[in-house]
């Protein structure tokens, strides 16, 4: 299965050296969201080709990895099976940008990471896996990410691609929309901080 992944950072640069460990698995090239990141700096040192958004070649499977941009119908129709991403909530709950920050302001003891596939709408394709941890008493948003969210996105990440590259079919199980929540951007003023 060929693959390309989007995104940006750590977990973009963690899963292209996962995919490159799979068997069955060839990652056709990488879309940085941003030009000079470590995603980009990898494939180059790889020999992955990287591709801007309108040059994604077509391929079976597209991975977003922290991927911080709207990826249009189009370039979604040129990976096969669509685009798997990774989101830090447990979708549909905490959609949009400041999911973790969200989780802890609102006092959650829970939070999880999805991986779901990508649609027109922020966040509300199809769960195509998911996982959960504890959040700790005073744990800061960034430290939640590193301790467990960004490990468990290349983990659930990896585990899907790895069997759909043996042909398994996407789960694909729609959100539950009665349970979905949408919260903007996180600002302290916001919160009244």
């Amino acid at each position: 299965m060929r693959v390309v992944v989007f995104g940006q950072k750590w977990l973009a640069t963690e899963m292209l050296r996962e995919l490159l460990l799979l068997p069955r698995v060839s990652v056709a090239g990488v879309c940085p969201d941003v030009s000079g990141d470590r995603l980009e700096k990898t494939a180059r040192l790889c020999g992955i080709p990287v591709f801007s958004m309108e040059s994604v070649p077509s391929c079976g499977l597209g991975v977003a990895a922290y991927c911080q941009r709207y990826l249009p119908a189009g370039v979604r129709a040129r990976c096969g099976l669509g685009v798997l991403a990774y989101h830090p909530s447990l979708l549909p709950r905490h959609r949009g940008r400041d999911a973790i920050r969200w989780t802890l302001a609102m006092h959650e003891p829970v939070a999880g990471g999805t991986a779901y596939w990508m649609d027109d709408g922020a966040d509300t394709g199809p769960i195509e896996a998911q996982d959960w941890c504890h959040v700790l008493p005073g744990e800061a948003a960034a430290e939640l990410w590193r301790r467990k969210l960004a490990p468990m996105g290349v983990h659930l990440l990896t585990a899907c691609v790895a069997r759909l590259s043996k042909g398994e079919r996407p789960r694909a199980k729609p959100q539950d929309e009665r349970l979905a929540t949408f919260e903007p951007a996180f600002t302290k003023t916001r919160l009244g901080e």
